[in-house]
């Protein structure tokens, strides 16, 4: 599902964030991504959910070399993947029950025919009481779990999520953890870039480390 073979990373005429990267997952994985902040964690995810392209070396991503997607499958390709941002960003003038059913409105469908799976979704993170309220009254944790609905609500076969838990306390870390892991277990392949070694020590996953540019799996 995921492949990259000696993948580097410049952005202009800087240092190189990303240096001979290689590392594959297949279906059904679930993999920690760590590495100290500035360590690349964000760019090697914008990487794979193609908002940039490598400086060299070959991405694939089921199947397909990013660098020679035509303009026209991009879009189709982004739609197999869901992306967690480590800010959320939430629409604030749409509710919680617009912003996670927004990927399905872009795709065209109709509200009538999502909006029980939307609300059975938020219902599942536990938001079924803030379906109908605004982000700015949300808590930092409750817009999290709108942000990984949102990031699920097409049914992705790869969830991406940019630290996901580094505004939470401890103890609502754990429970989104145990929301990723379900997911995972119901067949999602996620990659999940955490600064937090306790979370990755509680989510028993394999773990790739970037450090000095390169991933090296522990």
């Amino acid at each position: 599902m995921i492949d990259l073979q000696h993948v580097g990373l410049r952005y202009g005429d800087g240092a190189s964030v990303l240096n001979d990267v290689s590392f594959s997952m297949e279906q059904g994985d679930m993999y920690f991504l760590t590495g100290s902040s500035g360590a690349g964690k964000s760019s090697l995810l914008r990487l794979l959910f193609m908002a940039l392209k490598p400086t060299r070396g070959l991405v694939s991503l089921f199947g397909e070399d990013t660098s020679i997607l035509s303009r026209a499958g991009l879009p189709h390709l982004r739609r197999r993947i869901g992306v967690v941002f480590q800010d959320f960003r939430l629409l604030n003038h749409l509710s919680t029950f617009d912003n996670v059913a927004l990927p399905l409105r872009v795709m065209g469908q109709r509200v009538e025919d999502y909006r029980q799976d939307v609300l059975d979704l938020l219902d599942w993170v536990g938001l079924k009481e803030q379906a109908y309220v605004f982000p700015e009254v949300l808590s930092g944790g409750e817009k999290q779990r709108a942000a990984i609905a949102r990031a699920v609500i097409s049914k992705p076969e790869l969830l991406l999520a940019d630290e996901p838990t580094g505004n939470v306390d401890p103890v609502l870390a754990k429970r989104l953890l145990h929301l990723f892991l379900e997911l995972n277990r119901l067949g999602t392949t996620v990659l999940l870039a955490t600064h937090d070694e306790a979370l990755v020590k509680q989510g028993k996953k394999p773990l790739l480390r970037l450090h000095a540019g390169q991933v090296r799996l522990v």
